[in-house]
């Protein structure tokens, strides 16, 4: 490798220091390296071009920052885990530097997941917005505490008109995030499917949808309340009624390169959930 990049949380004590040391150990390899803070996704986007490793220092909100900013390229990325849950981490923080050398010599495994592309039209003669998720895409309620009307459309057929707190699109990786807090399955995270769940229902459809892979889904703001779309929990963007949104399986894939053992996803699933 000749060029790696180091993403770090900005407001995690020790996230810095670790990845200024990562920074000097790659320096006597004679491996080029760029750092920048999660919180700067433009920064780090302009910098991701001939990058051929990632390394994130924080948790998993750091990675979900990090996979959207290299999008559409497919560099791979290393978490080290400074959070409390760590499900996409690789590494510890202690053992980060004794790992390092393996991953330099590309040593290790791909782990690739599946994301999701959203489209947003807001009608109005404005241009639509295009994202990217790793994680979830979310329609939910704004400040004023009234459920909101979200009218689903499944490959060109209406579903439901869902009555509810809010909708969640779900990767197979976020099947463990918001959505499992919502009474949503666990996919196991490599399943291409995808899941479509009500946040607190009112007198409407109340089940989850696993959607295969080529499903694209449609959800119109039906209400005059407005509603929040938020991309991966750290992109938040005000809806009013008639704003619609597209979802569908992309053809991008986050890649993780990992060095540890493969172990089976289940054999760790409660551990990891317990924290």
């Amino acid at each position: 490798m000749k060029r790696v990049g180091i993403v770090y949380h900005p407001l995690n004590e020790g996230a810095f220091s670790l990845a200024q040391k990562l920074a000097d150990f790659l320096d006597t390899r004679g491996v080029s390296s760029w750092l920048c803070s999660a919180r700067e996704g433009e920064q780090t986007r302009e910098q991701v071009t001939g990058t051929n490793l990632i390394l994130t220092i924080g948790g998993d909100g750091t990675i979900l920052r990090a996979a959207q900013a290299v999008v559409p390229q497919s560099i791979p990325i290393t978490g080290i885990n400074l959070g409390k849950l760590g499900f996409m981490t690789e590494l510890a923080a202690d053992e980060a530097m004794s790992k390092l050398p393996a991953l330099l010599a590309g040593e290790g495994w791909i782990d690739e997941r599946a994301m999701l592309e959203a489209e947003l039209n807001t009608g109005k003669g404005k241009e639509s917005k295009r994202f990217f998720a790793l994680n979830d895409v979310v329609i939910a309620r704004g400040e004023i505490a009234r459920i909101i009307h979200v009218e689903a459309t499944i490959d060109g057929e209406p579903l439901t008109t869902y009555k509810a707190d809010g909708v969640i699109v779900a990767t197979a990786t976020g099947s463990t995030g918001y959505s499992l807090a919502a009474s949503g399955p666990i996919l196991h995270p490599n399943s291409c499917q995808f899941l479509l769940v009500p946040i607190m229902p009112h007198l409407s459809l109340s089940s989850t949808l696993v959607l295969p892979s080529e499903t694209i889904v449609n959800l119109r703001i039906g209400t005059i309340h407005k509603a929040i779309l938020s991309i991966d929990g750290h992109i938040s963007l005000p809806l009013a009624g008639g704003a619609a949104i597209t979802i569908k399986h992309s053809p991008v894939k986050t890649r993780f390169l990992r060095v540890s053992p493969r172990t089976s996803f289940y054999s760790t699933l409660e551990q990891k959930l317990k924290g």
